[in-house]
């Protein structure tokens, strides 16, 4: 019987408005649709006996298996290889170019023999609406038809399929050079079945989405060292974004722990405005400058959403249609991946206090200047006002970047990033030669450093620290040389990067805090942070120590899956944790790899 497998035993495909994980098993066991953050139809990484799965592999694998992506495409490849023949399963889904939001989603499963004789088994077992729903089967000889309120469900194949209960299984037997496939296919109610499917036209589908996958990727114009690492990664942030507005994801998947059978398991199916901020540069630098354009509108219209309102002016995170609203609940019935509970679906952090966004918000602003250069008077103003409110509202205790659910406290993150926010209107105020109080926003950002630099510092660490009420660090202040707070070379940040040599790094991974130093109101520990693993290398190369900083971005890369993706944590036995694959740490590796690679080449010319 299928059991969990490791969280990095996937691959990930989608069609740029949702997205599927498939284990080295042959295992479909996550997927919701119509949209990243709707409810769950294949779950079983949440609850195996509840949650749902779609399989197709060989019948009974008995040797190795492989999995892999056609080369700069999201087409997953996996191999089984026996003493009686070679097999593949390749597992698709056509891209949604449009930019309207749609309530159909196709995945496309194909199997062939490549040699020898291979039988191969499918079980579909949909649960709808995070297994809470029930369906009823509707079942022809090459079509099952699930129907659940509020949702159908398709699995059209080319080879007969059979009841059993609600769900359908099949098998085929395929000699070398034989293909077979099943596409699943969700909608409305009431949505045409998929047609018929041949062999040849499901060839030609899937050539057509590998061509799509690389034709996007040649409009890259990184061309530095690691390139296929990078294209990995920005391939995975693609299939991470939502293409109607831009909006990317933190992850696939909710649910998944940061400690097995701990309760730190929170759904990461939301734009945070952190994550979406950053990644603006990432992809400029890469030359994907329609993507980090796209987000960037997405941004100003958070901020016109509540340029009349009272209170904040932005939210920490969103729904990726801008939606604030992602109340949390507890899905008691599933009993979580490995026992992992509680399983959680939507996020309370959304109420949560965190400042440093609006410095985020500005660095994606002044960074993205084609956006700049085109932004209406209206626009500004709106800018201007929430920068005008924040003067008012910096000096204040907040929940800080970690989401902690352990109280507010003045957190020097927090901080820093208000000084960026001012720091960066300013830019933009003498640049465009904009309306401002140019007077106020310069007074309130040399106070806030001079705080910082009063109140964050620690004299026992030698080192700015987590918040100003003790003594502990936090890598989250790597990103300080990035958004020029500090120069990367001066004193008093080598020192701080020093520090969190001794007391967060290990072996070149890097734990965002001490927990155990700084209660964050959660049971449990936590491995180390991939995204500050990479902040890590960023901040090294920056500092000029390239030899210590390219040892740490390779000896990292080699934590990353089979398939070149990677989670949001490494555990103790250097396994991945946390939700899969993780938007924030593949960002980071797209900074980290393009300013080593300038440092690199820095290095040699002089």
């Amino acid at each position: 019987m299928y059991r969990y497998p490791p969280i990095a035993d996937h691959g990930l495909v989608g069609d740029l408005q949702t997205a599927a994980l498939v284990s080295s098993e042959g295992v479909v066991d996550w997927f919701a649709a119509p949209r990243f953050d709707s409810p769950s139809i294949f779950a079983a990484l949440l609850d195996h006996d509840r949650g749902g799965h779609f399989r197709f592999a060989p019948d009974h694998p008995k040797g190795a298996c492989k999995q892999l992506y056609y080369p700069d495409t999201a087409i997953l490849v996996t191999r089984f290889m026996s003493p009686d023949g070679v097999g593949e399963v390749i597992d698709c889904m056509p891209p949604d170019r449009t930019r309207t939001p749609s309530h159909r989603h196709t995945l496309i499963r194909a199997v062939r023999a490549v040699r020898g004789t291979v039988r191969f088994s499918l079980e579909c077992r949909p649960r709808f609406d995070y297994a809470r729903a029930v369906h009823e089967l509707e079942l022809h000889p090459d079509l099952a038809v699930f129907r659940s309120p509020g949702i159908t469900g398709y699995l059209r194949s080319s080879f007969p399929l059979a009841r059993e209960e609600q769900d359908v299984r099949g098998e085929i037997t395929l000699h070398a050079g034989q293909t077979a496939a099943a596409v699943f296919t969700v909608c409305d109610p009431g949505g045409e079945p998929p047609a018929p499917i041949t062999a040849e036209e499901i060839s030609d589908q899937i050539f057509r989405i590998g061509e799509y996958w690389q034709k996007w990727l040649r409009t890259a114009t990184f061309h530095g060292r690691w390139q296929s690492v990078v294209a990995r990664s920005a391939i995975t942030l693609k299939l991470l974004t939502y293409h109607p507005t831009g909006a990317p994801v933190a992850a696939a998947t909710m649910g998944l722990p940061e400690q097995v059978g701990g309760e730190r398991n929170w759904d990461y199916r939301y734009t945070w405005v952190r994550d979406g901020s950053l990644s603006v540069r990432a992809l400029l630098d890469l030359g994907f400058v329609e993507e980090a354009t796209q987000f960037t509108h997405w941004l100003g219209d958070r901020l016109h959403d509540r340029k009349d309102l009272p209170g904040e002016r932005l939210q920490i995170m969103y729904r990726v249609d801008g939606d604030p609203e992602m109340p949390e609940v507890v899905l008691e019935h599933f009993e979580g991946y490995r026992g992992s509970s509680p399983v959680r679906a939507g996020n309370a952090a959304m109420d949560q206090l965190q400042l440093d966004i609006y410095g985020e918000t500005m660095y994606a602003l002044t960074e993205n200047r084609e956006v700049a250069k085109r932004g209406s008077y209206e626009g500004w103003k709106i800018l201007a006002a929430a920068l005008d409110w924040l003067a008012d509202s910096w000096d204040r205790p907040d929940e800080g970047i970690w989401e902690t659910r352990g109280g507010r406290k003045d957190f020097t993150y927090s901080r820093v990033m208000c000084w960026v926010a001012f720091d960066r209107g300013l830019d933009l105020a003498t640049e465009f030669s904009r309306p401002a109080d140019t007077a106020r926003w310069t007074a309130t950002r040399d106070a806030i450093l001079e705080q910082v630099m009063a109140r964050g510092w620690s004299e026992k660490e030698r080192a700015l620290v987590q918040h100003y009420d003790g003594d502990v660090l936090d890598a989250s202040l790597l990103l300080l040389p990035r958004v020029g707070f500090l120069a990367p070379m001066s004193p008093d940040w080598l020192s701080t990067l020093d520090a969190m040599d001794r007391k967060l790094v290990s072996d070149s991974l890097v734990y965002r805090y001490d927990p155990t130093a700084s209660p964050d109101g959660l049971r449990g520990s936590e491995g180390t942070f991939s995204l500050c693993s990479f902040l890590y290398v960023d901040a090294l190369a920056r500092a000029g120590r390239i030899p210590q900083a390219r040892y740490a971005f390779e000896k990292m890369l080699t934590y990353a899956n089979h398939v070149g993706l990677f989670g949001e944590e490494v555990g103790p036995s250097g396994e991945q944790l946390g939700n899969f694959p993780q938007a924030f740490t593949h960002l980071a590796l797209i900074m980290s790899a393009t300013t080593l690679d300038s440092a690199i080449d820095q290095a040699q010319r002089h």
